[in-house]
């Protein structure tokens, strides 16, 4: 498993990214989504690149209250399936199911939801994921 990203949510993305500057982080990389009416800016300390923070911008909101600013942790893994596995058998909610064979979400105990995503090609689809629905938020 390896420590991909922590994404939280920003009403203000140039004024964040200046705060982050300040603190010696630099953008790595961007992407604006039309369709979803979104943008993602990751930043990172420089020779430290793998380990980023993902700013996510939501065009049409204007603030956040009640934490919804901290989105999620997000780890690269060996093997979806297999983890995600042992998670359900540990009784642990999948609320999104590795149905593409790529990306999954639990949550915490706390409700902190962890994105985690399959190192390399993606897994084809294999049951039961594949028909599992979504569970709740993530």
């Amino acid at each position: 498993m390896k420590y991909l990203h922590t994404m939280i949510r920003v009403s203000d993305p140039a004024e964040t990214i200046r705060f982050l500057e300040l603190l010696g982080l630099r953008e790595v990389k961007r992407m604006d989504s039309e369709a979803g009416r979104f943008t993602l800016i990751y930043l990172a300390a420089p020779g430290d690149e793998d380990a980023q923070v993902e700013l996510t911008h939501n065009w049409d909101e204007t603030s956040y209250e009640g934490g919804r600013n901290f989105g999620h942790l997000a780890y690269r893994v060996d093997d979806i399936y297999a983890l995600c596995q042992t998670l359900m058998d540990a009784g642990v909610t999948i609320n999104r199911p590795p149905r593409d064979g790529h990306m999954a979400f639990v949550r915490t105990p706390d409700n902190i939801s962890i994105e985690l995503l399959q190192g390399g090609d993606r897994l084809p689809p294999a049951e039961p994921w594949a028909s599992m629905p979504n569970t709740g938020s993530w």
